[in-house]
C-alpha cells in the first residue's frame, strides 16, 4: 500500500459552526477547534487530490486549504450539506478542460439530476458554463471498486431512509451520517489503523449517532485511532475530548493524518 495524506476540510453539522444566530458558548468560541465548516474532507496520494463529499462551504475551503487543482470528488450521499458545493467544481473543469471524475451510488446520482438539472443537460444553452462531471456508479451494496488508481471498498447503510456510502482506503475507513446499518458492516472494517465516523451531539438523533453511540461502534472495530466528524454546536472541543476514550477524539478542521491507501 501507498503513503497517503487525509485532511478535514470541514467538520461541522449541516448547519456549521458557529450557527447563524446562536450565541452557545460553543458559537461564541474563541478556540479554533469550535469553528467548524460543513463537513467535507481530502484524500491525497502524491500529486492526486480527490475531495470527499462537496458541501456548501467547498468554496471556502478550496480557498483556504489551497486546493488549486483537483482530481476528483466522491460522494457519499444526495444530502445538500454534502452535495452543495457541487457547482463550485466548474472552475476545476474550466481550467483542464476535462470532466471532473465523480464516484457515487446510482441513487445519489439520481437525486444530483433532479436538483441539478442543468449541470447533466447537454441541451442547456449555457453548457459551456457549468460543471460537467464523468460519473462512475458503485454497483450494488457493496463491493470493490478501482477510482482513479485507488482501490475502495465501499458499504452501504442507510440515513433516514437515504443510502449512504461508507467508504474504507486501505488502512483508513470514513463513516459518515450512519445510523442504521447491518451487523455485516464489522466484517468489512477489520484491522483498521483508522477511523472517521459522525456523532452529532450527546443527545439521540434520528438521523446520526450520539456521542456515545459513535464511541460504541468504533470499539466494536477497534481501530487504532478513530475520529469524530459531523459535529454540532453541543460539543465543545476540550470538554468533550476530556469525556472520551484516550483513542477516540474529535475531528478538527484542518486536521492532517497519514494512512496506508
Amino acid at each position: 500500500m501507498t503513503d497517503c495524506r487525509f485532511l478535514f476540510l470541514g467538520t461541522g453539522g449541516s448547519m456549521g459552526i458557529p450557527v447563524i444566530g446562536c450565541d452557545c458558548p460553543v458559537c461564541s468560541s474563541s478556540s479554533h477547534f469550535n469553528k467548524r465548516w460543513r463537513p467535507s474532507a481530502m484524500i491525497t496520494k502524491g500529486n492526486q487530490k480527490i475531495v470527499l463529499d462537496c458541501g456548501p462551504d467547498f468554496r471556502l475551503q478550496a480557498l483556504h486549504y489551497k486546493i488549486d487543482t483537483l482530481d476528483g470528488v466522491i460522494f457519499t450521499h444526495a444530502h445538500h450539506d454534502h452535495t452543495a458545493g457541487i457547482d463550485d467544481l466548474r472552475i476545476y473543469t474550466l481550467r483542464s478542460g476535462k470532466p471532473m471524475p465523480c464516484l457515487l451510488s446510482q441513487e445519489t446520482l439520481k437525486d444530483l439530476q433532479e436538483r441539478y438539472g442543468y449541470i447533466f443537460n447537454e441541451n442547456y444553452e449555457g453548457m459551456k458554463l457549468t460543471t460537467n462531471l464523468q460519473t462512475t456508479i458503485t454497483p450494488g451494496n457493496e463491493g470493490d471498486i478501482n477510482f482513479l488508481g485507488w482501490d475502495i471498498h465501499y458499504v452501504t447503510y442507510v440515513q433516514g431512509g437515504m443510502r449512504v456510502n461508507g467508504l474504507r482506503f486501505g488502512d483508513l475507513a470514513f463513516l459518515t451520517d450512519i445510523r442504521e446499518y447491518d451487523s455485516s458492516i464489522f466484517d468489512s472494517l477489520r484491522n483498521l489503523k483508522t477511523l472517521v465516523i459522525s456523532a452529532l451531539r450527546y443527545t439521540p438523533s434520528h438521523l446520526h449517532f450520539s456521542v456515545d453511540e459513535a464511541v460504541e461502534f468504533a470499539q466494536k472495530v477497534g481501530a487504532e485511532q478513530t475520529w469524530l466528524t459531523h459535529i454540532a454546536h453541543d460539543l465543545d472541543h476540550e470538554e468533550t475530548n476530556a469525556y472520551l476514550p484516550a483513542n477516540i477524539r474529535l475531528g478538527y478542521d484542518g486536521l492532517e493524518f497519514g494512512f496506508k491507501g
